[in-house]
């Protein structure tokens, strides 16, 4: 998985998640902000979730299998 201009890294992606869950409970923002806010909290973790099952896919394709050699 490549990092493009509309794609942040996995760290981008978890570092705006924490900031959208911050501010989502501080509370005082607009119910019309609190749904773009979680809207954008459910892509960034969509996001970040992609990356992880990629990091997963390479990491389980570089492993030796299951009876010790390389599948």
């Amino acid at each position: 998985m490549t990092n493009t201009p509309e794609r942040p890294s996995y760290e981008q992606a978890r570092d705006e998640l924490v900031d959208v869950v911050r501010r989502l409970e501080a509370g005082g923002v607009t119910l019309e902000e609190s749904l773009q806010l979680w809207e954008r909290g459910e892509e960034l973790a969509r996001v970040c979730q992609e990356w992880l099952d990629g990091a997963r896919a390479r990491l389980e394709a570089a492993a030796p299998g299951q009876d010790g050699t390389e599948e």
